[in-house]
């Protein structure tokens, strides 16, 4: 199945323990799945996890197919586990959740996967609900196979008795992932078929399940190649699909629809799409195309009783492929080894520490006033690290949590963050917080944490350059690593169009209220030509003299790429709510700024924020106390850096 979305994955340590693989481990036990497996140890499990799921789908219709595509994805890597003389392999046991450890690299980052499974948060919060009603019974893998059959009842398509039963994997596998069972969008039909194949599933099945391809969408990235290059593809679709995904190598996170016609409801009319050869993908289109397979479409277009019955059936077949079972594997008690999960054990310290106003009241009481004095010393000599010191907050705080890990050098361990593409040559002020931190270890050495001291370098930012001030929240301490590939697939491009953004914030607890909110820091702040090139030359819902002005600095060719412009035209070194008068009036200087005001959902509160600042600098703080709760690493987990650019 291809991407319906373009998120990512994201590296924590997971609660797993080591394979013990007996002489007698195989894959089909005599335990049996069934639907009535927890009739009586579980009987609310059903209803919990639908009530859930419909709760996350209400909130974002696409987490429907990122759930679908979840346990697809689950059940076609089947995890090689050896015993001393035999070896098996395993399909749907909740692999595909687990987080890398010190003895495996997990699936989460395998190609087929890599930004591009999500929905990881919402499993997290089904585990929960589900552990609280019958606490040690439910496995993952389960919760994936039920989570599947009711994204697809709540967008309308057909149900289907859940077999249950399944236990969860101990280990899971990268490579096992990354080995080609898993069929890529450019797929021919004989390897779609081989591939389904393999699994024990029929081509019918086969072109059954790309029916769910009726809803979710995909990144430009994986269908760029098909709408310059195919010739089995409708003119005028093309042409609809390039405004958003450009040939060059720009815009390859912007999602379209799988479906063009009804992108979230589950219907048959991805079949029509085949016919009239508006199939988004190359894999999809290959249904249709003078081979095998093209009386099935047909078929499916013409009749969706059809279609829905057999989508059931290969549904079950599916979740049949390899099940753990019987004395196999385990039940996982803590679903926070998924990627954005809540505080772990072994990554958190699972401590009862939380953050406060007053965590320093006795240990640093001068840490409020020793940080202050330090930015307004940067911030008189250069205003434009308010700016600074506000985004190496945000960008901290998305990947993984508010943990400092941004601050990190890369080692001879792992490559930091600093260099991914979202932070490189974009970033700055660390020598600002390396002279914060030199100030704050002299009043009160190794109690300060180098997170912390982000989240109040930007309070006292915004505050410095005329905003809104808030009791910042303490108590973090820092990471021991970073990762350059999480760095790189959770922080939003400045091309991200409005449903990506929207997404990008939700799955960190951010509502769309608060993702508007916190692009208002860009009242302050530069911007590289690089970032905003495609905009003054390429968009439409620009002011034209904006554009001319723009482009004086930064030349349509490669050159000027780290010419800078101001985020706010008018009041770029002042935190006021100007920069959204600037995008009702289309001056918004990147395509993601402008997305707020562009026809959408969030016009209103552009509108809203444009017209009373209170409101805006109410819903800032409120957004920005949010974000610093995002993940943080407390009591016992993590450490305090006694220099912020490497582990102690």
């Amino acid at each position: 199945m291809a991407s319906s979305s373009s998120s990512s994955s994201f590296s924590a340590a997971a609660i797993v323990a080591l394979a013990v693989v007996l002489v007698a481990f195989t894959g089909s036990s005599s335990a049996q799945l069934s639907t009535g497996f927890y009739s009586k140890t579980c009987p609310k499990v059903f209803s919990t996890v639908e009530s859930a799921v419909r709760s996350a789908i209400a909130q974002e219709k696409r987490l429907g197919a990122s759930l679908l595509r979840l346990h697809f994805h689950d059940c076609f890597v089947n995890v090689n586990s050896s015993s001393l003389v035999s070896i098996h392999w395993f399909g749907c046991d909740g692999s595909i959740l687990l987080d890398d450890t010190s003895s495996f690299t997990g699936e989460k980052t395998a190609a087929p996967n890599n930004r591009s499974v999500r929905g990881f948060k919402v499993v997290d919060d089904i585990k929960s609900k589900v552990e609280k009603v019958c606490p040690g019974v439910v496995s993952c893998a389960d919760i994936l196979a039920i989570t599947a059959r009711d994204s697809v009842v709540i967008l309308g398509g057909p149900s289907w008795d859940v077999k249950v039963g399944r236990r969860d994997s101990k280990t899971a596998s990268f490579s096992d992932a990354n080995s080609g069972v898993i069929p890529p969008p450019t797929s021919t039909l004989s390897n779609l078929i081989n591939r389904f194949s393999a699994k024990g599933l029929s081509a019918k099945d086969m072109v059954a399940l790309s029916g769910s391809h009726t809803i979710g969408q995909a990144r430009c990235l994986v269908f760029r190649d098909r709408i310059y290059n195919e010739t089995n593809i409708d003119s005028s679709f093309a042409k609809k699909r390039q405004a958003q995904c450009p040939r060059n190598t720009g815009g390859r996170k912007n999602l379209a629809p799988l479906d063009l016609q009804t992108p979230t409801a589950f219907d048959n009319k991805y079949y029509n799409n085949l016919i009239e050869e508006k199939g988004l993908l190359h894999s999809d289109q290959i249904l249709y195309n003078g081979g095998s397979t093209d009386s099935l479409v047909k078929t499916y277009s013409n009749d969706a009783k059809t279609f829905n019955e057999d989508f059931a059936t290969a549904m079950v077949k599916m979740g049949d492929i390899d099940p753990l079972t019987g004395s196999n594997g385990e039940i996982r008690l803590n679903s926070a080894i998924l990627a954005f999960a809540v505080v772990l054990v072994l990554f958190t310290g699972g401590s009862s520490a939380q953050l406060s106003t007053s965590f320093y009241s006795k240990t640093c009481p001068k840490v409020f006033t020793t940080v202050k004095s330090a930015v307004r010393s940067a911030i008189s000599q250069e205003s434009r690290l308010g700016a600074s010191l506000l985004r190496l907050h945000f960008h901290d705080c998305f990947v993984n949590g508010c943990d400092g890990s941004v601050l990190l050098d890369d080692t001879s361990s792992f490559t930091g963050e600093k260099t991914a593409p979202p932070n490189n040559r974009s970033i700055r002020g660390f020598k600002v917080v390396d002279g914060i931190k030199s100030k704050v270890e002299k009043v009160c050495p190794g109690v300060v944490s180098c997170s912390d001291i982000l989240a109040i370098a930007a309070r006292d930012s915004v505050v410095i350059l005329g905003g809104p001030s808030w009791d910042v929240k303490l108590g973090r301490r820092d990471a021991k690593t970073a990762s350059f590939l999480d760095a790189n697939n959770s922080l939003p491009s400045p091309n991200s169009n409005l449903n990506v953004l929207i997404s990008g914030f939700q799955v960190k607890g951010l509502s769309t209220n608060d993702m508007v909110a916190l692009s208002g820091a860009h009242t302050i702040g530069l911007s590289q030509c690089l970032t905003f090139r495609s905009r003054i030359y390429t968009d439409t819902n620009i002011d034209r003299s904006f554009a001319k002005m723009r482009q004086d600095h930064c030349p349509r060719n490669t050159g000027g790429r780290k010419n800078l412009a101001p985020l706010d035209l008018q009041t770029p070194t002042a935190f006021d709510n100007k920069y959204f008068l600037n995008l009702i009036n289309k001056k918004g200087l990147l395509h993601s700024d402008q997305e707020l005001y562009n026809g959408g959902s969030t016009d209103s509160l552009v509108r809203t924020y444009n017209n009373d600042a209170k409101t805006f600098y109410d819903d800032f703080v409120a957004a920005m106390i949010k974000m610093g709760d995002i993940e943080p690493l407390t009591g016992s987990s993590g450490e305090i850096r006694k220099n912020c650019r490497r582990p102690n």
